[in-house]
């Protein structure tokens, strides 16, 4: 496993390569992605993501969503008890082969679709969710909105994310 770390100003990402899957997006990549949701929400902090197989993911999804096999992605937020200041928002963990077969299976650029899981994750870390149908519109649409300034088409005009 190898760590990567990037810290610009008031956004820092730490990423945790756990897959045996080499072709993965460049720290860059994923910083540019968390960079533009916190900075679209006014928002500073740190997120940790963790790059895993599926084994590990769908450990996870059992023991903390009671769902069986492995997802795409897995946000944990992270909330301090009020006496520790902390500017850590949460985990992400991401499937990564999980992710490139959903990319292969939906006909979509690869890249494109780790971006949007990013978005997506980074998203439920500030409190998004899609639960009921009115908050599912308001989170599809903001990450809609931010894939397109990086020119990447709508994500949910044929298919939906897999949680």
């Amino acid at each position: 496993m190898s760590d990567m770390n990037k810290n610009i100003a008031d956004c820092s990402i730490e990423i945790q390569q756990a897959s045996n899957v080499a072709d993965i997006p460049s720290e860059t990549d994923f910083y540019t992605w968390v960079k533009l949701v916190l900075e679209n929400q006014h928002r500073t902090g740190e997120v940790v993501i963790r790059l895993v197989d599926e084994p590990e993911s769908a450990e996870l999804n059992t023991t903390y969503r009671h769902k069986t096999g492995p997802t795409n992605i897995l946000s944990f937020p992270f909330e301090a008890p009020r006496e520790i200041e902390s500017e850590l928002l949460g985990d992400l963990v991401i499937c990564v082969p999980i992710v490139q077969q959903e990319a292969r299976q939906q006909g979509k650029a690869e890249k494109h679709h780790w971006a949007h899981i990013v978005i997506h994750g980074v998203l439920h870390l500030l409190g998004y969710d899609h639960i009921d149908k009115d908050d599912a519109i308001q989170m599809e649409t903001l990450e809609t909105s931010l894939l397109k300034t990086l020119n990447i088409p709508d994500p949910y005009h044929e298919d939906v994310l897999n949680d």
